[in-house]
């Protein structure tokens, strides 16, 4: 998935040094993750905890596709 995001934000020059940014700000988090995977051996909780919709503002009922998975 990173890899995706990557080759997109190379195929949009305009964005300039904002890309940059953003791919390194990317690569540092992938390693945060690497390592807190190795530490404790699960998923950091903005990984594991991640929800459809969730902060979205006015989203009263979600939108959760748990029960889509059969």
């Amino acid at each position: 998935m990173v890899h995706l995001v990557e080759d997109v934000i190379d195929r949009l020059p305009l964005l300039g040094a904002r890309a940059a940014y953003f791919k390194q700000a990317i690569h540092e988090r992938l390693i945060d993750h690497r390592h807190h995977i190795e530490k404790h051996g699960e998923d950091m909780p903005a990984i594991s905890g991640w929800k459809w919709g969730a902060g979205r503002a006015g989203n009263a009922q979600g939108t959760s596709t748990e029960g889509d998975n059969v």
